[in-house]
């Protein structure tokens, strides 16, 4: 998840399970219903609501994921805990860098651990999870079907 100023990024917009995988909403779009959906302050992106979007994107295959509310959240690191379908529990760490795992367990960070970054939430819980590669291919396929029926 790299920022440029002036580019477009992955976010969420009011949209059903299934359609929750990427939207493409660049700096000037005018259709984000919300202020939190895609946030911009200048040139700083704020964490906490990037971390937000993050959850809501891939809420729908994971078993568990809420930005943290013990770890300190600010405009330049957000912490994410998440679930896997495995099972698995990490705690990841949103900057400007992208996404990468911090810990092995909810609220943890483990400053030893040397993790590479991840661009999106999608390429690292790829990495993490099957079940998250499997939900997400059946998401994909429903969306798919749907508009398949819809186009008839």
């Amino acid at each position: 998840m790299t920022f440029f100023s002036g580019m477009s990024r992955k976010c969420s917009v009011d949209l059903s399970t299934e359609e929750r995988m990427e939207v493409d909403c660049s700096q000037g779009d005018t259709t984000i219903d919300s202020f939190e959906d895609c946030v911009q302050l200048g040139d700083i992106k704020d964490m906490r609501l990037e971390a937000e979007a993050v959850v809501n994107d891939v809420l729908f295959a994971v078993a568990e994921m809420y930005v943290s509310r013990t770890l300190e959240n600010t405009l330049d690191v957000a912490y994410i805990n998440v679930k896997t379908r495995e099972g698995n529990r990490y705690c990841l760490e949103l900057t400007e860098a992208g996404l990468r795992v911090v810990g092995y367990e909810f609220d943890c960070v483990d400053e030893t651990l040397s993790s590479q970054y991840h661009e999106t939430v999608y390429s690292l819980l790829d990495s993490l999870s099957p079940g998250y590669r499997e939900a997400f291919g059946n998401a994909l396929l429903q969306r798919l079907e749907r508009l398949k029926q819809n186009g008839q």
